[in-house]
């Protein structure tokens, strides 16, 4: 199964530069709950733009540029959405991490989404697709605690594609 996991802001915004326009440590902490001990996918960018694998997930990074990539035990390339789709086991939850471009790709398959929606509009060059309000539930909010950490209003939500 596939799920989404994304902050974004109040204009959909998700990233500038390849990098997240702002630091909720309360959005780390969930993100790394939520992630551990599954796989992660993500395009090329985005695989770049990490400090270092994160540990305790496999990584499988969407790309046609594979050469640029070193594969390893925690690191697997697909050149394809259909390559990627056809090596899932649908008894397992996989996370879609980013960015742009591949949350928009992978959309149409996923059937959960883990959103962190930042109360505020930021400037930026890349962007959530709009979500179908028609496609999907909201089956949980939580509001994210304000404090040194986590300066910028924001709730946790989950979503489930309606069947």
């Amino acid at each position: 199964m596939l799920s989404i996991i994304v902050a974004v802001a109040e204009n959909n915004v998700i990233g500038k530069d390849n990098d997240l326009l702002w630091r909720l440590s309360n959005d780390l902490k969930n993100f790394k709950e939520i992630t551990m001990g599954h796989t992660i996918i993500m395009g090329r960018k985005t695989f770049e733009s990490l400090p270092k694998i994160l540990p305790g997930r496999k990584h499988i990074v969407l790309t046609r540029n594979s050469s640029s990539i070193a594969q390893s035990e925690m690191v697997e390339v697909v050149n394809s959405v259909e390559e990627l789709l056809q090596s899932l086991n649908e008894e397992i939850e996989y996370f879609v991490i980013g960015g742009g471009e591949i949350y928009k790709a992978l959309m149409p398959y996923s059937e959960k989404l883990y959103l962190t929606k930042v109360q505020k509009v930021f400037q930026g060059d890349t962007y959530f697709p709009e979500i179908d309000k028609g496609q999907w539930k909201e089956v949980s909010k939580i509001e994210g605690v304000i404090d040194e950490k986590n300066s910028i209003p924001h709730n946790f939500l989950i979503l489930e594609r309606i069947k």
